[in-house]
């Protein structure tokens, strides 16, 4: 989820108002970080009735020190430091079938990322587009033209931000890439994943699993 979904959901059950929704969003913290989004984890939490939208938010954000921040040795963000592991993870939890596919997802990013590549990344599109009525709408090829600094096929590199909040599955597979040749995927209608190392490999997948 995009923290305002996880607002949203929160704020129909503790009946929060705008300056509490307000406080979650925009919750500061202990991270040396601008934004939030992404270091709400995901996860099940006992909350009180009347507790505010800061502390709500606070204790998710915990709870990603606890589980993430700890593990994250030294020798680690020195060689990636840990906004761009949440904002890969993102991606992948967004774009994954499943686990089993996450590492694979994360060796492509990574294989673009280092060939100086767009992401071309769909789910960064959805989150450009998002509003309350859909936060994740259909893409659309004419979505690939919009003016956004999520827009991964505009724009080379990573997103400003995270595009959702990872759990540590997802974190793990950014950290922990499978080697691969391919820079092109797609999932088919069973959510099974095909890779390509070529464009032309690729057209063939689409052709074949998509029917066109």
């Amino acid at each position: 989820m995009r923290r305002e979904e996880i607002v949203s959901l929160l704020s129909k059950k503790l009946l929060w108002n705008e300056s509490e929704v307000k406080k979650f969003l925009n919750v500061k913290t202990f991270l040396k970080i601008k934004d939030a989004e992404g270091f709400y984890y995901p996860g099940t939490y006992l909350v009180s009735p009347d507790m505010p939208g800061d502390e709500v938010a606070r204790m998710m954000i915990e709870r990603f020190s606890e589980k993430i921040i700890s593990l994250y040795g030294t020798s680690t963000q020195e060689i990636i430091d840990l906004p761009t592991a949440v904002k890969i993870a993102s991606i992948i939890e967004r774009e994954a079938g499943g686990k089993h596919d996450m590492r694979l997802i994360s060796g492509i990013i990574w294989n673009r990322l280092f060939a100086n590549m767009s992401l071309d990344i769909d789910a960064t599109l959805q989150y450009a587009k998002g509003t309350e009525k859909n936060w994740w709408p259909k893409v659309n090829p004419e979505d690939k033209y919009i003016n956004s600094p999520f827009n991964t096929y505009q724009n080379k590199g990573l997103t400003p931000t995270p595009i959702a909040n990872p759990g540590r599955a997802s974190i793990e597979a950014a950290l922990n890439p499978r080697k691969t040749d391919c820079l092109f995927y797609l999932h088919d209608k069973y959510r099974r994943i095909h890779c390509a190392v070529t464009y032309k490999e690729h057209e063939k997948n689409i052709a074949r699993y998509y029917g066109r």
